[in-house]
């Protein structure tokens, strides 16, 4: 680790690369499943689905002493429009990088097909708040997103668990620049996402930030004012979050 401190409630971890930074999250992660496993029979744990989250996903899913057949597992957005086979479905991303390596006892995706969205996001919710979270791992966009929250829709007091989102532009580039899409043209414009208030409800947040081109989006969660125009700096007022960085999404520090 190259260094270590905290901005107002937010801890904050910095590695030499993303490969270190991915392995001290996993390990973290690991040490918290099993904290809680010691107190309760299952828990319910939320995961990103985003190339930044590779490389914790890929420490996770190699690990065999996690209980997975005690976690039930679910993820925090999807696009809304998608054939259901396409690989940048995020639940096909996660099937693939952990949901479906890894011994869950159960596994809940958001409905890509879902003709009503609405109705999708209702019944999601309703499985979220029959089964509250313990623990979120997940990432910030290059608009400051967290999960699909983008600057335009994000609510800090939003009163829905779960709903249907217009992306903005920069998100939809995002997408682009990760090698999702091929261009910002096949790249949805509405995505159903879980909301700001459902993330920041779980007691324990693990977000991992990897790159370049996260920099700026990390810098203002850190440094701006805690509100809407960066959905990510809501982290510094969470009893139990933890950002982890590289050398490159932390270049701006």
């Amino acid at each position: 680790m190259k260094s270590s401190y905290k901005v107002d409630k937010l801890s904050v971890e910095i590695y030499e690369n993303r490969v270190l930074m991915g392995e001290a999250a996993a390990k973290d992660i690991k040490a918290k499943i099993a904290d809680l496993l010691a107190k309760k029979p299952e828990i319910n744990m939320i995961f990103a689905a985003a190339p930044s989250q590779n490389d914790v996903l890929k420490a996770l899913a190699e690990d065999k002493e996690i209980e997975w057949n005690r976690v039930n597992a679910y993820h925090m957005d999807e696009y809304i429009g998608l054939d259901k086979n396409a690989p940048q479905c995020f639940g096909n991303f996660l099937k693939e990088h952990i949901f479906g390596l890894a011994p869950f006892k159960s596994v809940n995706y958001i409905d890509v097909t879902a003709k009503n969205p609405d109705a999708e996001a209702d019944r999601y919710g309703k499985i979220l708040n029959d089964n509250p979270t313990d623990i979120v791992i997940m990432g910030i966009g290059e608009n400051g997103h967290i999960a699909f929250n983008d600057p335009p829709v994000a609510d800090f007091k939003d009163i829905k668990t779960v709903k249907p989102v217009k992306l903005d532009e920069k998100c939809r580039q995002q997408q682009v620049n990760d090698g999702c899409f091929a261009s910002i043209d096949k790249v949805p414009t509405h995505a159903i996402t879980l909301t700001v208030p459902t993330l920041v409800r779980a007691p324990y947040l693990f977000c991992i930030v990897p790159a370049q081109t996260k920099a700026n989006a990390v810098y203002e969660t850190l440094n701006g004012s805690i509100d809407e125009h960066c959905p990510a700096s809501i982290l510094r007022t969470h009893n139990n979050a933890k950002l982890y960085l590289d050398n490159e999404s932390s270049k701006l520090l």
